[in-house]
């Protein structure tokens, strides 16, 4: 008996995927719902191709019929889309663009998030080769006013809450670059808000500098920072449009839709 080949059991169902692809794309282009008649013109489906694989979509809650006739997007796509960006995590989208970038500059990349007044340092890549002692590690902490990643986070306030932030922790200082007074944070917090970037010049640890570029979500919030720590007298300003991209590159794969600036 002849075998039949793999491909006539599985061009059909491709086919049909392909369709139900192009019905959702259909769906998704318009707000309101479509009648079958504008939805087999869009995609050239014969209505009665169209209508069968709308049926078994609207079984799976993918599509929606308000009406007898037409169709929209239906609630489960929400819910799997609420599903994946719940799933989305800002350290696992960072890790292997923080690799690269390190490669590139041989100093080390550092993540960090917001807790309250601090930032918590999440993630890393490094090498010993860098000739600077790493001294905040995964889990550590620093205030907001003493890191570059911090004060992307104060930029991002309202001037009341940065007032608010300042009373709440005296803007204790740790180094003598330390900013200590607030009308000094306010001016820098104004510098990092019109370049979107931060820096920290040995206001945390004596004899190392920062910078630090803004990671968002696809809200636009501010979710981490990504910053690079050298040898005070080894930061490169070179540095600084890859810290960029590298940034855009993991706000762009939680979602981000930047504009060019």
């Amino acid at each position: 008996m002849r075998k039949s080949s793999p491909d006539a059991h599985q061009t059909p169902t491709i086919q049909v995927i392909e369709r139900m692809f192009s019905l959702v794309d259909v769906l998704a282009s318009r707000e309101e719902a479509m009648s079958l008649k504008d939805i087999s013109e869009q995609t050239g489906l014969h209505p009665s191709t169209a209508h069968r694989i709308l049926n078994d979509l609207t079984v799976g809650r993918f599509v929606d019929r308000p009406e007898a006739g037409t169709y929209r997007l239906g609630m489960r796509l929400l819910e799997l889309g609420n599903l994946v960006k719940g799933r989305l995590n800002v350290r696992d989208a960072a890790l292997e663009p923080m690799r690269e970038l390190h490669k590139l500059i041989q100093q080390p990349v550092n993540l960090s998030v917001r807790q309250g007044d601090e930032i918590v340092y999440v993630e890393r890549a490094y090498s010993e080769r860098s000739g600077m002692q790493v001294v905040r590690a995964i889990g550590g902490r620093a205030p907001l006013h003493l890191t570059s990643t911090g004060k992307l986070f104060l930029a991002a306030d309202e001037p009341q809450r940065v007032r608010a932030y300042a009373t709440r922790t005296g803007l204790a200082g740790h180094t003598r670059n330390s900013i200590t007074q607030l009308p000094a944070l306010e001016r820098e917090l104004a510098r990092a808000r019109q370049s979107g970037v931060a820096r920290d010049d040995e206001e945390l640890e004596t004899g190392v500098r920062c910078m630090a570029a803004g990671i968002h979500d696809d809200q636009g919030h501010l979710v981490a920072g990504l910053s690079i720590s050298a040898p005070a007298d080894r930061l490169d300003e070179s540095w600084l449009p890859k810290l960029q991209q590298t940034a855009r590159q993991i706000s762009a794969a939680l979602g981000h839709e930047q504009a060019e600036r």
